[in-house]
């Protein structure tokens, strides 16, 4: 098929060169601005569910936390955010 484009096109290598990169914008913007707005519905990307074996799909779980939490103080981590707990580097030998 590609061969087939690539004979038929006029002018010889220039105008084979400018056809090509012609074709092939010509179908992104195909693909970009009719097929994949078209196709988008269709696609899961946004049906996201983040579950825990015995949790609620739809409950805000944080470790060590009762889940309720005073409006603007932030989420509660299981972790502590002023230092780094990571040892050091050994060196290498």
């Amino acid at each position: 098929m590609y061969g087939w484009i690539w004979r038929k096109l006029p002018f010889g290598l220039p105008g084979k060169l400018v056809g090509s990169l012609l074709i092939a914008s010509a179908m992104m913007a195909l693909l970009w601005y009719v097929v994949f707005p078209w196709a988008e519905p269709l696609l899961p990307f946004d049906d996201v569910q983040v579950t825990q074996d015995s949790g609620d799909p739809a409950g805000d779980v944080v470790p060590g936390g009762d889940g309720e939490s005073e409006p603007g103080d932030g989420h509660d981590l299981p972790y502590d955010t002023e230092r780094n707990n990571t040892p050091p580097p050994s060196p290498n030998e």
